[in-house]
């Protein structure tokens, strides 16, 4: 009799999960069950699984809105059915095509309408809904010769008085209006809710007919699915056979670049792998990739292949990847293996400029009905829950920004903040809309609509109605087609390079960068700002502690920076044990054995399966069951249960004692789910390597292209700065010289115009883009001719001192800008572009800046200073009495420094929140300080600027951190260009910035908590 049910999939309506409305059904005796969201089929196949474990039938099919207009309800006959559904959909959503209102063409789908839709001439699988509140109106002669075609509609949205409230609120925050002003047409029926069968059926006792109608049509539909059938592309060609043929002649090819003819390691590996590749059925999907790959190859695109499909030799020959399993030792296993029952996952970086291309050849070579992209659930967060929830409830944006931004303990007592935390609490997890997964892709064999329908979202790529986890439960494997901008920056910087000194760099050939002396030296001092990965106040301590000076500590390295695994205490244990070799013990000699690159530490994910297998005696592929089982994706209770009574079953046939036993566990326990494998930090570190090797041998040019790639982990200013420090002569935006990005010629850099605030990024791009059409700028006069501007941006371009060429000071330029703006007609622009009028001379008094006005149009125009140092504006004269340079000569001793703050990061501890700091001093060298708790309320933060700091020098492994005492925040001289002004003089200050991040990890354990052995265990 339930045939109209939705689940909380349809967004902002339904406010029931899937599992508790088929639990709901079960209780009430259900046998047959549909499953019909608001134009969606997110939820049908953990619909199908739930109907199955409570012996239920499932029907699953679609409810059919446009504008919130109930058109009809879909039911599909069979997986056919479905079919139809979702190619309606998908037409509608991504083509605009207009959905029928009525009689719609189907052949395996049940029409249901509502009493008021009701077309006059229906099909044979065309039904009119009636619920049980409307039969009153059969007895009217215009609806008993409908009787025949009519059936039971008993909608559910909602199951407690709780659930309708909450449904109204969903229902005022999907139209961004009030709950009181909600219309009847908004919002379900009070009798929208799932009652026992006689009680539904009961209005309808005088018309057996209907109740006969509504069991056929329920008879007549029925979903099946099978899950775990691979339904991603199966063949690259036409075959599998020809497809295992082209996959070993392209790995063969591959071996003769990257090995020698008599590598037998090497050819054993290939066809071990190629074996299982083959019984698994995947030589496809590895040729697919290969595919992808070629053609960025093609392109001249650069890519990182990287994550677990690393460890396979296949891929390194193929050229997906560039790590060689056999030089660092990587499991395959990791990878593939037969008891592996998900599929292999490749992640693929590009640009972030070049992704799209990328894109755009997979939906092309592969077509539009058989690619899409993984949908996600965004669901209700806690600072939206706090706005959506309170605006429908009238609240003002004062009180929303107050619930929004502090704790629930500091809210008010009153009666709506109540109500708001009531049904916000039932609205977390609550599925908000729908967005696009940030790589997944996917490629099916059959049209992916068999599966679903498509939605179109601005980003212009269709996706599919669920996540990535229910796709790999119904057979579709992903394609992680990412994009990250260190690769812009690395691409860029090679390009820049050849443009300013016609020097071409092979990046991609990782031997010139890898082993370079210069580069280990650079790293081994954490002199890597703007390097991928490498770049953080975390990572760069973590560098100088190591002293980091070669590639197999840097792959170490990426993986044990890793929260997870710093916060289980690895990481400071392998910082001493690397510093201290001869301080410690193996306490087992497995661990010798198996870990003895890393001092007995396990550092990679594979590290489990080396610890399972050596010392456990588990197979490989129980080890990496093992692995799986304890990490964040597939945390499972039982699973973990069996896993470890595997474990340890086969650690005590080996003759272990239970105690040592229990010690490894321990540390796998503690590890397992947190760390990259060893591939992905291999392939992070090779990255690395080839920025830094940039920054070495061509500063300049690497850090202009870090600053046009958006950075990293700093704001602008910081690579301006490391710029300025690497030789760099930073200039302000120019229209002569300037593009939209920033460039060099030379050692002169140039800001982009994309830097200049309030100059919108069309005229930015249009006045370089005339500048090559019809040659430089010559004059103020000049460029209004040629520029479709307005006074208020000149004068923002005047300010940013990008009219210095034609000589005169600012103060004239903008007088001379009003008095030529004042008599322009913009129909006269371009006409006198080559053959300009005599010039008309104007006499003006000579007007006189102060040197510093400059460096305050820079802050209020940039965000920074360029023609001075921020020190160069302090009031005082005062540069500190310790540099960062002399640090690591005062361990235990107090210092005093003057520093401009960089960034700060936030760390929770039990006694309230320190942070951690990153500053320059005034010879423009970084350090780093510590701000606990109970200092910081003495001496907090106030903004970006600089501060003079007392605090004691604490060297950890050669790395120097200042743990603060005191500090002040430093003034700067008043505005001279506000020198009349007192309320001005003061006001552009606040526009010097700080990076703040936030973390809500713990702090690091100290070395005695730990608890890792340093000696033999008997």
């Amino acid at each position: 009799m339930f045939l109209n049910c939705h689940s909380f999939h349809s967004l902002r309506y339904g406010t029931i999960s899937v599992e508790d409305l088929v639990k709901t059904a079960a209780k009430n005796g259900v046998r047959t069950l549909a499953l019909t969201d608001i134009n969606t089929v997110t939820g049908i196949y953990d619909f199908y699984r739930e109907c199955l474990l409570h012996q239920i039938k499932p029907i699953v099919g679609m409810e059919v809105r446009v504008a919130n207009e109930l058109y009809y309800i879909c039911l599909a006959k069979n997986p056919k059915g479905v079919e139809e559904i979702n190619r309606m959909m998908t037409a509608y959503n991504c083509e605009g095509v207009e959905i029928p209102k009525q009689n719609p063409v189907f052949t395996d789908v049940t029409v249901i309408y509502p009493l008021k839709n009701a077309p006059e001439n229906l099909s044979e699988s065309e039904f009119i809904g009636i619920r049980p509140d409307e039969t009153n109106f059969l007895v009217q002669r215009e609806r008993k010769h409908q009787i025949s075609k009519m059936v039971v509609l008993q909608p559910v949205v909602f199951q407690t008085k709780e659930d309708y409230n909450l449904h109204r609120i969903l229902r005022a925050i999907d139209g961004n209006t009030l709950v009181s002003k909600l219309t009847e047409k908004e919002i379900c029926s009070k009798n929208d809710f799932m009652k026992p069968v006689p009680e539904v059926l009961r209005p309808f006792r005088n018309y057996p007919q209907i109740i006969e109608n509504t069991n056929a049509v329920a008879d007549a539909c029925s979903f099946t699915y099978e899950f775990k059938v691979p339904r991603t592309k199966k063949y690259f060609t036409e075959s599998k056979e020809s497809d295992e043929d082209l996959l070993r002649s392209l790995a063969y090819e591959g071996f003769k670049k990257r090995y020698s003819d008599d590598n037998v390691q090497a050819k054993q590996r290939i066809e071990k792998e190629l074996k299982v590749i083959s019984k698994l059925n995947f030589s496809g999907y590895f040729l697919i990739t290969w595919d992808v790959v070629q053609y960025s190859n093609h392109r001249g695109f650069m890519h990182v292949g990287r994550g677990s499909g690393a460890n396979s030799i296949v891929s390194y020959c193929l050229g997906i990847t560039d790590i060689c399993p056999i030089e660092l030792d990587l499991y395959f296993e990791r990878f593939l293996n037969l008891n592996r029952q998900s599929p292999p996952d490749f992640d693929i970086d590009w640009s972030w400029r070049e992704r799209d291309e990328i894109l755009k050849y997979i939906f092309e070579k592969y077509g539009k009905d058989h690619v899409a992209f993984c949908g996600t659930n965004v669901e209700f967060k806690y600072r939206s829950i706090f706005r959506e929830v309170g605006k429908a409830f009238g609240l003002p944006k004062e009180e929303l920004d107050v619930l929004a931004t502090n704790p629930v303990e500091k809210h008010d007592d009153n009666k709506i903040v109540k109500l708001v935390h009531k049904y916000g609490k039932l609205l977390e997890k609550f599925p908000n809309q729908r967005s696009m997964h940030s790589c997944g892709i996917l490629i099916s064999e059959e049209p992916i609509t068999n599966y679903t329908a498509l939605e179109m979202p601005p980003k212009g790529f269709p996706i599919v109605q669920f996540d990535m986890h229910t796709a790999e439960e119904i057979g579709l494997e992903k394609f992680d087609i990412l994009s990250q901008r260190g690769l812009g920056t690395i691409n860029d910087a090679v390009h820049l390079i050849e443009k300013n000194q016609g020097i071409k760099v092979d990046i991609r050939d990782t031997k010139i960068s890898k082993n370079e002396a210069r580069c280990n030296e650079m790293l081994s001092r954490g002199k890597t700002l703007g390097c991928f990965y490498i770049e953080s106040p975390a990572m760069r301590g973590l560098l100088r502690r190591l002293k980091c000076d070669n590639y197999k500590t840097l792959v170490a390295a990426s993986s044990i920076i890793r929260p997870g695994v710093a916060q289980s205490g690895m990481m400071r244990e392998y910082i001493f044990r690397h510093n201290n070799p001869d301080k410690f013990e193996y306490f087992h000699p497995v661990f010798e054995k198996q870990l003895g690159e890393t001092y007995g530490i396990m550092v990679y994910q594979e590290d489990v399966i080396k610890i399972a297998q050596g010392f456990g005696g588990v197979s490989p592929e129980s080890g990496d069951i093992l692995r799986r089982a304890m990490s964040g994706k597939s945390r499972s209770v039982q699973k973990l249960q069996e896993v470890r009574d595997e474990f340890f079953e086969s650690c005590r046939k080996q003759g272990h004692p239970d105690a040592l036993s229990k010690e490894v566990y321990r540390q796998i326990e503690s590890f397992a789910g947190y760390s990259f494998c060893k591939a992905h930090s291999a392939s992070y570190a090779v990255e690395s390597y080839q920025s830094l090797y940039l920054k070495a041998y061509f500063p300049i040019e690497f850090m202009v292209a870090a600053i046009n790639n958006g950075g990293g982990f700093y704001r602008t200013e910081v690579y301006v700065h490391e710029c300025r420090m690497s030789g760099g002569i930073i200039h302000n935006p120019c229209i002569n010289k300037s593009m939209f990005e920033t460039t060099v010629y030379g050692k002169d850099v140039f800001l982009g115009l994309m830097h200049i605030e309030k100059l919108e990024s069309r005229l930015a791009q249009f006045i370089p883009e005339e500048r090559e059409r019809n040659g430089d700028f010559t004059s103020l006069e000049n460029f209004i001719k040629r520029v479709p501007i307005g006074i208020e941006t000149l004068q923002i371009l005047i300010f940013a001192g990008a009219f210095r060429f034609t000589g005169k000071q600012k103060n004239e330029l903008l007088i001379e800008a009003r008095l030529i703006m004042v008599n322009f007609k913009p129909v006269h622009r371009f006409h006198s572009i080559f053959e300009e009028e005599p010039k008309k001379e104007y006499r003006l008094p000579e007007l006189k800046r102060n040197r510093f006005e400059d460096a305050f149009d820079e802050i209020e125009i940039l965000g920074f200073p360029v023609s001075c140092s921020p020190f160069d504006l302090l009031e005082t004269k005062y540069r500190g009495s310790v540099m960062a340079k002399d640090l690591l000569k005062y361990h235990k001793k107090q210092v005093k420094m003057l520093a401009y703050l960089i960034s700060r990061k936030h760390v929770p501890t039990k006694k309230g929140t320190m942070y951690f700091g990153t500053w320059i001093d005034a010879e423009g060298e970084y350090f780093d300080t510590a701000h606990f708790p109970d200092n910081l309320r003495d001496y907090p933060f106030q903004g970006g600027g600089c501060y003079l700091l007392l605090g004691q020098v604490e060297v950890d492994f050669h790395f120097p951190t200042i743990t603060i005492l005191k500090m002040a925040k430093m003034p700067f001289i008043p505005d001279p260009r506000y020198a009349l002004d007192k309320e001005k003089r003061y006001e552009v200050h606040r526009k010097i910035n700080e990076d703040v991040s936030m973390t809500w990890r713990a702090p690091y354990p100290q070395e005695h908590e730990i608890g890792l052995p340093r000696q033999k265990m008997p």
